[in-house]
């Protein structure tokens, strides 16, 4: 068997990290060939609860976990890890501002990067989950100059498998016979999701979405907007924020991050940006990518409507905002 890595999860004894951590330690993430040494990391008033997740995970009797180290120090948490998933954060509550939830969590994660780049090694791949998402991975690589800005992503796959769902529901369709469907921007209500270059298996044979549905007001309106507000949604009616999904989604993104897409199949991640399809430079922004060997690629020379474009001059434009706010944040401090 391979050598153990060292896995990091932040915000361990929270809602999300309790599906995560099930999740990884099962080898759903990493490869059921691949031992793991998982550091939960969280602060101090969470202890009590971290040891009973310790207790749960050592009851769960899984094969692949050599050995669990919780703490409360940044330091210990990041120390020598591969792979970070970013949780914890300042959680967003019914009716709170996203400015309210940037500048609280500005400063979550320039500890975090700084504590990443002093003791992490150096290839260390980064998700960062908890929100603002694209901003708190843009903060957190800040931090981290030794460690490549391409090691940080944040997740819009929760919105892609969002809205692959709903176009599979709509089409009554498995979740499988779904591709390509893309997020663009921000993991907020002003992203957008982009059906335009989806596949859909249908007797066989694959379509694109548009075909399929032969339906665009729909694909421009309300399947935008039920993705938009998925999240809100999820809120008002479990009055806690999407936990086992967003769980699950943290996995399918490491996953593919780890092994690969396969060839013509392309997922959405939240990466620095290069100017690409418009977009501003330097914000993390959600692209649809391609992955080899670890490395993620921009899909280029996809074709962006007029329409699409609106929305993601939107999007780019809101991203543009929270990076100078941010970055007015720390320069306070």
């Amino acid at each position: 068997m391979a050598e153990p890595i060292r896995v990091v999860v932040t915000g361990a004894a929270g809602q999300i990290a309790y599906s995560l951590l099930y999740m990884i330690a099962r080898g759903e993430v990493f490869g059921k060939d691949q031992p793991l040494i998982l550091h939960l990391l969280d602060i101090p008033p969470m202890v009590g609860v971290l040891e009973g997740v310790v207790m749960e995970l050592s009851d769960c009797a899984l094969p692949l976990l050599r050995k669990v180290v919780p703490t409360t120090d940044p330091l210990v948490g990041f120390k020598d890890v591969s792979a970070a998933f970013l949780v914890g954060a300042m959680p967003r509550k019914e009716g709170m501002e996203r400015k309210d939830l940037l500048s609280a969590n500005v400063k979550i994660f320039k500890v975090q990067g700084e504590a990443l780049d002093k003791v992490a090694k150096k290839d260390v791949k980064v998700l960062v989950v908890g929100n603002p998402a694209n901003t708190n991975a843009l903060v957190c690589a800040n931090y981290a100059p030794s460690i490549p800005r391409e090691n940080f992503s944040a997740m819009t796959r929760l919105d892609q498998n969002r809205a692959s769902s709903q176009i599979a529901n709509k089409l009554g369709v498995p979740i499988t016979h779904v591709s390509n469907i893309i997020i663009w921007g921000n993991h907020s209500s002003t992203q957008y999701p982009d059906a335009s270059q989806g596949k859909v298996l249908i007797n066989n044979e694959w379509k694109s979405v548009a075909d399929a549905l032969g339906d665009n007001a729909y694909l421009e309106g309300q399947f935008i907007d039920t993705v938009q507000k998925r999240g809100a949604a999820v809120i008002a009616a479990r009055k806690m924020s999407s936990a086992m999904s967003a769980a699950k989604a943290a996995c399918d993104h490491m996953h593919d991050w780890w092994n690969g897409t396969a060839p013509g199949k392309f997922v959405s991640m939240g990466v620095f940006s290069d100017g690409s399809y418009n977009s501003p430079k330097d914000v993390v922004f959600s692209f649809p990518v391609e992955i080899k060997n670890k490395q993620w690629k921009i899909v280029e020379n996809l074709s962006v409507s007029s329409f699409g474009q609106t929305k993601l001059d939107l999007t780019a434009k809101e991203l543009q905002e929270e990076k100078n706010e941010a970055l007015s944040v720390l320069d306070s401090n």
